[in-house]
């Protein structure tokens, strides 16, 4: 018996060991890879909020200020409780906010965050805040939320000033699909 009829699926089995050692590799490789490609779309993938410290560059202070956009007629109401705070870049700051359901039925509402100018809104990382998810309201009620968030040491030096807005607007209630 020649050693190549001994083993029949020795090279089948070499075969599916290098792709898998490949297949291994290639997992690897996807690492720097994705961040090459989200660098090169710009895709900016926010950073955990501990992996932002506080430089002492970053001895300055910025004034970020709170203000919400009504409709008219509108079923919400959001007023910011502070309209205003003065923030180190790379420090975690929080600010609350009142939402109010003027409405007489239940609802459910998302608030729609903006940030100006415009160029800046990238270096407002927010880590926790109601715009986040759904708001579910009963008719007539007011709860209070709190916004975290930290800006980013990176942010210009030239800004000192930054706008963070909020709307809200009601979610049509969920149809459930006809079987």
């Amino acid at each position: 018996m020649t050693p190549r009829c001994r083993h029949p699926h020795a090279s089948l089995t070499w075969q599916l060991l290098l792709m898998v050692a490949l297949s291994f590799a290639f997992g690897f490789a996807l690492v720097p890879l994705y961040d090459v490609l989200c660098k090169v779309a710009g895709i900016r993938v926010n950073d955990r909020p501990a992996a932002v410290h506080e430089s002492t560059a970053a001895a300055r202070n910025v004034t970020l200020e709170f203000v919400s956009a009504l409709a008219p007629g509108a079923e919400w109401e959001i007023t910011p409780l502070a309209t205003s705070v003065s923030v180190r870049p790379g420090k975690l700051s929080e600010a609350w906010f009142r939402v109010h359901n003027r409405a007489l039925v239940a609802a459910t509402g998302q608030a729609v965050p903006s940030v100006a100018p415009a160029t800046t809104a990238r270096y407002l990382q927010k880590t926790e805040c109601f715009c986040f998810t759904p708001q579910a309201f009963k008719g007539d009620e007011e709860r209070e939320f709190v916004v975290r968030f930290i800006i980013d040491p990176g942010l210009p030096a030239q800004v000192d000033r930054m706008t963070l807005a909020y709307s809200m607007y009601t979610l049509p209630e969920p149809k459930l699909a006809a079987r």
